[in-house]
């Protein structure tokens, strides 16, 4: 396993989401451009997100969603705006980018709703800023709720799929909790034991950790 790509993070939004950017650190610069990143769930304040990757030299050139809860996408669209980066997400997520009752937000009076540029596949490679993906349909939080595996790094960004020893809720509309242990015994559980887990709020974890003492899902 390479391990070669880097990973930040920001923590936002009145849930604590993490939103992390990933990059290739030792990718040629291509016209002075040095440092494109994919970004996953900007949660809130697309324009500090924006400002902070460009001071650090960053380019964004991929948004990415692992589903379109309100916690999730609060900063999408500002982002997308300042930056021109597109946004995807899974195809079965459509109902809930449109939806302010879906995606919560209606519960905290923020009416939100995002249409993404593209919808991807269940096993679909998608490539940015020089890295490529695998887009891991985990239905369960949501009906369309997915991860993003990167298996040249070992990283899977899980969303609300997977937590450190925990799962996320599925009591929410499109939630359901057998989905939820499916996906991650027959989805994510087969990766490799030393793939870096970056979920969706709280702490890093291993697909090997959470395989041996994750209790929802033992």
């Amino acid at each position: 396993m390479n391990n070669k790509l880097s990973v930040g993070m920001f923590t936002l939004g009145m849930l604590g989401t993490n939103c992390y950017f990933i990059y290739d650190p030792d990718a040629e610069c291509n016209s002075g451009e040095c440092k494109h990143v994919i970004v996953f769930d900007p949660a809130d304040q697309g324009a500090k997100i924006f400002e902070k990757l460009t001071e650090k030299g960053f380019v964004i050139d991929l948004i990415l969603l692992t589903h379109a809860h309100f916690d999730h996408i609060g900063g999408a669209q500002e982002l997308r705006e300042l930056s021109n980066a597109r946004i995807y997400c899974y195809e079965k997520e459509r109902a809930m980018c449109s939806d302010a009752y879906l995606n919560l937000s209606n519960d905290y009076g923020m009416h939100l709703k995002i249409s993404p540029d593209g919808f991807c596949e269940d096993g679909e490679i998608i490539t940015a800023a020089g890295m490529s993906c695998k887009l891991i349909a985990t239905p369960g939080h949501t009906s369309g709720s997915c991860c993003y595996y990167f298996e040249d790094g070992g990283i899977l960004v899980s969303g609300d799929t997977l937590f450190e020893e925990s799962v996320g809720r599925t009591d929410f509309p499109t939630g359901s909790t057998s989905e939820l242990i499916r996906s991650v015994k027959e989805k994510i559980f087969p990766l490799p034991d030393e793939t870096i887990v970056y979920p969706g709020h709280g702490e890093l974890t291993t697909v090997g950790h959470e395989k041996m003492y994750n209790p929802f899902v033992i």
